[in-house]
């Protein structure tokens, strides 16, 4: 099993990608803040069906953490990451750490403006201005000609979407349906934090969700009412805090009122000091 190259400077990176696209060879990028999952693996497969050359870039990106929120302790095993990178052919490993991403006196930002608001953006002021910055800077240094995120988180795959477009930024955006355990939460790193008590009932999240799907293909429109059901389901666990419930345009991310175009229930709830998110698909595809 061949180990992927392990790349700290951002220059080195930026060089390598630059002769490999002289060289005709097509590089697919993973960014990914770590501690891997089945799910993040997934991303990686998908990316070598595009990409001569697979890149993971894993950083921990202090910009898109608000003050009270868990940058120090973000779970990392750079170690078991680069194992399980080895185990799915990946051929290089973009490990910057902090003052190279971010040298002194740093201060250009790339902002999303109206993918930004509500949603993880309300109680996330700063969040997506430093994902869309961070996603612009690994462009810029990795030089990929595709890039695969997953659709869990779908806000972020939506901004990064738009920045690339009105960017013009010669790059495809893949987005990954997500991948979940067996029971059907979402996998996630953060899951990691969850008592075992909490992981049994955060197990809700997708049924609010997988009803909400029965509940349109059964031919309920009404967002309002679809709505109310998830938080019903979500709201039988008493420890759950909900944060938001919402159906939006699949694309826009604007509020709908009657789902009658391909759009998303996105939800986040809190599970002690464990911040969960997860969305799915309704409506007609596009």
């Amino acid at each position: 099993m061949k180990r992927p190259q392990v790349i700290k400077r951002a220059a080195q990176m930026q060089a390598l990608a630059l002769r490999a696209k002289r060289a005709g060879r097509k590089i697919a990028l993973v960014p990914t803040m770590g501690y891997l999952h089945a799910g993040h693996l997934a991303l990686v497969k998908k990316a070598a069906q595009y990409g001569d050359i697979v890149v993971v870039s894993i950083f921990v990106n202090p910009t898109q953490f608000g003050p009270k929120e868990d940058l120090s302790s973000y779970p990392r095993d750079f170690q078991g990451d680069s194992q399980k990178l080895a185990s799915v052919g990946t051929d290089y490993i973009y490990f910057p750490d902090v003052r190279e991403m971010y040298p002194e006196h740093y201060q250009t930002y790339i902002t999303v403006e109206k993918l930004s608001q509500g949603l993880c953006g309300a109680s996330r002021p700063i969040h997506f201005r430093g994902v869309a910055t961070v996603v612009a800077k690994l462009f810029n240094i990795v030089q990929p000609e595709v890039a695969v995120f997953g659709e869990k988180d779908y806000q972020q795959l939506q901004v990064i979407t738009r920045m690339v477009k009105d960017l013009n930024m010669p790059i495809k955006i893949i987005g990954l349906p997500t991948v979940r355990e067996k029971d059907g939460l979402a996998m996630s790193s953060r899951n990691k934090y969850l008592s075992p008590e909490d992981r049994g009932r955060a197990v809700n999240l997708s049924r609010a969700l997988f009803a909400a799907r029965k509940m349109v293909a059964q031919g309920e429109k009404r967002t309002k009412v679809i709505i109310a059901k998830a938080r019903q389901t979500l709201a039988s666990d008493p420890d759950a805090r909900i944060e938001y419930v919402e159906i939006r345009d699949a694309q826009t991310l604007e509020p709908v009122a009657v789902i009658n175009r391909p759009s998303r229930m996105l939800l986040a709830v809190w599970k002690g000091k464990t911040r969960l998110i997860d969305n799915i698909g309704l409506g007609p595809k596009k």
